[in-house]
């Protein structure tokens, strides 16, 4: 995470300027907008590990159309699935690329999920997963 970046950048370390500092990060810290860059062919950060009930954000960074899409199998039992272009489940949103590029964010689109139960998320940009585009949520308690 970036939070002890974030913080020297603020200069407010330790203040209650600090608080109201971070109250638009997403809960996560990162960099100022966003947490997760999509860059040609990869996520930036590959990993980024939150807690229970924080939001993530991810932009496209990049020329290059992608997507966020969780592998279905790769999330905690209990948790909602999600995917960029709102899909209900995983074969949804490959088809729904395959037909219409659903799903696809644009250089600056974003796309943000909330994360209430603990567990690992892998995810993967469809049109880029066999040059390895593929990303982890690790959430804590």
């Amino acid at each position: 995470m970036y939070r002890r970046r974030f913080l020297r950048r603020a200069g407010a370390v330790g203040s209650a300027a600090t608080a109201v500092g971070l109250a638009g990060c997403a809960g996560v810290g990162g960099e100022p907008d966003f947490d997760v860059g999509m860059l040609a062919a990869a996520y930036q950060p590959r990993e980024i590990t939150v807690s229970v009930g924080d939001t993530v954000v991810w932009e496209n960074t990049s020329a290059r159309g992608h997507t966020v899409t969780a592998y279905e199998s790769a999330i905690p039992d209990e948790a909602d699935y999600f995917a960029s272009g709102g899909y209900d489940g995983e074969e949804a949103a490959r088809e729904g690329w395959s037909e219409e590029f659903g799903g696809r964010l644009e250089n600056g689109d974003r796309y943000s999920q909330t994360f209430a139960i603990a567990g690992r998320y892998d995810y993967v940009c469809i049109p880029h997963e066999t040059g390895g585009m593929v990303g982890t949520v690790v959430v804590e308690e």
